[in-house]
């Protein structure tokens, strides 16, 4: 299976409602890399990379701990960069 890196953009009400902190938590359930920032537009960018099935699971289970603060959800995927080495905030 190849790694992969998937870039989602998060929007909604979600900066200041413990939406990155929750992210990081929730990686730690899964075989991913990335990072998690706010954005100045008011979204939040999650990127992961891993297995598909991984970041799939991830990203659901993200999704459903956050559902009341997400309107909306872009996706966009590429190779893995192979940067990341955990899961981190970014400021």
């Amino acid at each position: 299976m190849s790694q992969q890196q998937r870039k989602v953009i998060f929007s909604g009400t979600v900066q200041g409602v413990g939406f990155r902190y929750t992210a990081v938590r929730t990686a730690e359930r899964y075989d991913v890399t990335g990072q998690v920032r706010n954005c100045p537009d008011g979204t939040v960018e999650v990127i992961a990379e891993g297995e598909a099935k991984e970041i799939d699971a991830f990203l659901d289970d993200l999704a459903g701990r956050m559902r009341g603060y997400i309107r909306d959800r872009r996706q966009e995927t590429a190779p893995a960069s192979g940067r990341f080495t955990s899961f981190d905030v970014r400021f």
